[in-house]
């Protein structure tokens, strides 16, 4: 093998090396939290993008939050998020789903949402997360059962999901 080849094996296993040394570090609280906290959000905000904006105000029932409404909601939590974990003090208050009126609103609204939580969480130092979870893991769970409910906005409107679709490697 001449040199420059043999370089590039080597630079090519050194590469694998310490791709194969990082999978194999403990997932720390932290680490598992931001990855959870960043991959629900990602879901909810393809979902946010890809739901037809004629059907925003669909509703599976009519006492129901429509699916446009069940976002902001959903972005309420990532406003508390990112307010408690700034320090400030923070109570859960339901924006308005009436100053959301389509598509685009609610789109942008959750993007600013997401990036201020995913902001104030990257913030925290890592030991943080030895003292508490909080609000972090209420809010996870909050948005992920409402990831649930909105499969079911899809679904009833013969829709599947982009998390569910054969390009996206889910099952239909």
């Amino acid at each position: 093998m001449n040199r420059s080849r043999t370089a590039l094996v080597l630079f090519a296993v050194m590469m694998l090396a310490l791709a194969c040394a990082a999978q194999n570090q403990p997932r720390t609280p932290a680490r598992s939290i931001k990855g959870h906290f960043a991959s629900v959000n990602r879901q909810l905000l393809e979902m946010a993008k890809d739901f037809p904006a004629d059907k925003y105000n669909f509703k599976l029932k009519p006492e129901m939050r429509s699916f446009g409404e069940v976002l902001v909601h959903v972005a309420s939590g990532n406003v508390y998020a990112a307010k408690a974990g700034r320090g400030e003090k923070a109570n859960w208050d339901e924006l308005d789903a009436k100053n959301y009126r389509d598509k685009a609103a609610v789109v942008a609204l959750m993007e600013k949402s997401i990036n201020d939580a995913t902001s104030a969480l990257n913030a925290l130092p890592d030991d943080a997360f030895g003292k508490s979870l909080e609000p972090w893991i209420s809010v996870m769970e909050h948005s992920a059962e409402h990831y649930g409910l909105l499969v079911a906005y899809y679904r009833e409107n013969g829709l599947v999901p982009p998390a569910s679709r054969k390009s996206s490697g889910g099952a239909n």
